[in-house]
């Protein structure tokens, strides 16, 4: 048992073994973020005496519980500022020098932990001899809140909390993962939808440069951080509904967290997500990327075929449209405004707008176009880059949802099993046969930078000739640009946006 005993460089924490992998689990990286330290970068942990118990997770980031998080499986049931806090599985604490890789969550930068049921480190550990760590990071208007235009240098970054918070995870692992039979030289990060933009800044964030060798992108890319303007816009409506002004701003350290989160509650979503600062982050991660600043790191990307379609089968708005077309029309002009009419030349075809065309619109404008352009922006550079698309779809919901947003998650982890899932995947054996690819894939990816297996026909790396895309399903193929019809037409709409 005395393996279980790790010494950190804080402390000594004592974790547990669970059928042959080792966890320690809510392990501090960083000092509480509370009072003055709200809204501001996060600091280095204090140091412990004795040996800390490490067999427990930590509350999760502040966060209001949303429907379709709750579909999920998010548990909001233990919520707190003090949560940063990380998760190790390993084989052993020994000095094997095993792939690590570190996984940032997904949930519009709101909502999600490091401890959810999906994202149980065992297999990977367990079948591919890896060390896994999941991060909690400040979410929503903790995390995100840009006050720098308005409450000066003191809070420069405070737009950039949260990925400031990944940063200083991505640097305990740097110090300490070799205790717990991990390589430091020899990280994966990955993660999916907020989880992936994050990533996508990541790439582009100069500290974190060095911190990671390649990276996984999960229904994300580098295209969703906010201009200085419109994210002192947000601080502004907080502050607003809060009844503060910037004369008093020390007075947010004191407000309880629920009354922030009520005020950023009002907010429309993705209000509230990274920031080109100006600082931490001193330019749009597509332009740093474009520039270079991730030419050295191996990326694997991907999309799933029908990303919206769960978007909008929960959205009380779609619910109530009755298939008007009238309504129906009001949602699209609300989305897309003076680009309707091009997108309806476009892509309508004369036929009448429908939920099925938004949803695949805003699968390509959200999540497959920023995906291809990272890759291009990547391979420019000559880094090695896998592109894939996941199409298996899922029964439920009497088929409706398809290839959803986040569908993928379980079957990466392989964790079909775990109680709950089968809301989302449904039961049929075939599942299995999926994971078993994509489980693998991502253990090769992390263990070598290539992630092709003996199970998948061989998988070349993208580029903007053939575009060879892994399509993920029971049976798994490779074709190259799959979408092109898609794309073009998209591209042809972004020539147009730009004129």
């Amino acid at each position: 048992m005395s393996n279980l005993i790790v010494e950190s460089t804080y402390g000594k924490l004592r974790g547990e073994q669970l059928n042959g992998v080792c966890t320690w689990k809510g392990i501090p990286f960083a000092k509480p973020p509370v009072g003055p330290l709200r809204f501001r970068a996060p600091e280095l942990p204090d140091s412990w005496d004795g040996i800390r118990d490490a067999t427990s997770f930590s509350p999760v980031a502040q966060q209001t519980q949303r429907e379709i998080m709750e579909f999920f499986g998010n548990d909001v049931s233990n919520v707190s500022e003090d949560c940063l806090y990380l998760n190790v599985w390993s084989p052993a604490a020994d000095d094997k020098k095993r792939p690590v890789m570190v996984w940032i969550h997904g949930g519009a930068f709101l909502t999600g932990s490091g401890s959810s049921h999906w994202y149980d480190g065992a297999s990977f550990s367990e079948q591919g001899d890896v060390v896994v760590v999941t991060i909690n990071y400040r979410l929503g208007v903790f995390g995100f809140l840009h006050l720098g235009e308005i409450a000066g240098e003191d809070y420069a970054t405070s737009g950039n909390c949260g990925i400031l918070d990944q940063v200083a995870a991505l640097q305990w692992v740097q110090e300490n993962i070799s205790k717990f039979g991990g390589d430091p030289n020899n990280v994966t990060i990955f993660g999916e939808s907020a989880g992936a933009m994050s990533i996508g800044v990541l790439l582009g964030f100069p500290s974190a440069e060095g911190l990671y060798q390649k990276a996984i992108l999960q229904s994300g890319a580098a295209a969703n951080a906010h201009p200085v303007e419109t994210a002192t816009k947000v601080a502004g409506h907080v502050l607003a509904a809060l009844q503060i002004d910037a004369a008093n701003i020390s007075k947010l350290e004191e407000i309880p967290p629920e009354k922030l989160l009520q005020a950023a509650d009002l907010l429309p979503s993705m209000s509230l997500g990274p920031v080109v600062d100006g600082v931490s982050l001193p330019k749009p991660p597509e332009q740093a990327i474009a520039e270079g600043s991730a030419k050295d790191v191996t990326v694997l990307i991907g999309t799933n075929k029908d990303e919206f379609n769960i978007f909008t089968a929960f959205d009380p708005e779609w619910k109530n449209t009755n298939g008007d077309e009238e309504n129906v029309k009001a949602l699209f002009e609300k989305t897309f405004g003076p680009l309707l009419p091009v997108i309806s030349a476009h892509f309508a075809g004369g036929e009448p707008l429908s939920q099925e065309l938004f949803n695949k619109l805003v699968t390509i404008t959200v999540f497959s176009h920023p995906a291809q352009k990272l890759a291009e922006l990547q391979t420019n550079h000559g880094a090695p880059v896998w592109m894939y698309r996941f199409d298996w779809e899922t029964p439920v919901f009497n088929g409706a949802l398809k290839a959803t947003h986040a569908l993928e998650i379980p079957f990466v982890w392989n964790t079909l099993e775990t109680e709950g899932t089968e809301n989302f995947t449904g039961t049929s054996p075939e599942r299995q046969i999926v994971a078993d690819q994509m489980h693998q894939a991502w253990i090769n990816f992390a263990r070598n930078g290539n992630p092709n297996t003996d199970e998948l026909p061989e998988w070349p790396s993208y580029d903007t000739n053939q575009r060879s895309t892994m399509i993920f399903n029971v049976e798994s193929k490779v074709v190259n640009d799959p979408n092109k019809e898609d794309r073009v037409k998209w591209e042809q709409i972004s020539m147009v946006m730009k004129s």
